[in-house]
């Protein structure tokens, strides 16, 4: 399975934000965003927007407005952000090819059960989800050295 780019970067976003709002530097102008990580100031936009339209961070207007975390970043999953950039849609979708060519004309109750891929393949997402649910925002950020962090500040706070 491979994610489109912008779940990398709003996975990192939502950690930066955390960061700059334990240090009370958030709201953050979405360019500064997009510079801080050298990322495409318009299509990192298009992620931003995809994370405010699903609550994860919201926008506030003015001049000292930018982007914020819209909730508590133990509230905030993997999941959740994966499910803001590419959307609620199963990674794989079964086409059942098996009732076509040479079972065609075989009786459609052979083929009431999904078949062993298609089981195995929702296990596995189902797995993936469930991993992803369990890692907040929150996990992410106390996982990363705490330099890490502090230079974020210092980067923003430099500004």
């Amino acid at each position: 399975m491979r994610m489109n780019e912008g779940v990398e970067w709003a996975a990192h976003v939502c950690v930066l934000l955390h960061w700059l709002d334990e240090g009370d530097l958030t709201p953050v102008p979405a360019s500064r965003l997009a510079e801080s990580y050298d990322l495409p100031p318009a299509y990192l936009g298009k992620q931003l927007q995809a994370l405010a339209r699903a609550g994860i961070t919201e926008s506030l207007p003015g001049r000292r407005g930018g982007i914020r975390l819209a909730r508590s970043t133990a509230e905030i999953t993997l999941m959740d952000v994966v499910s803001a950039i590419e959307g609620p849609s199963d990674a794989f979708a079964c086409t059942e090819i098996r009732q076509r060519g040479m079972n065609s004309d075989n009786p459609r109750s052979d083929f009431t059960a999904p078949c062993g891929i298609a089981h195995a393949m929702r296990g596995a997402e189902l797995s993936w989800r469930r991993e992803l649910a369990a890692t907040s925002i929150a996990d992410l950020a106390a996982g990363t050295p705490r330099h890490v962090a502090d230079a974020a500040r210092r980067h923003f706070r430099g500004a």
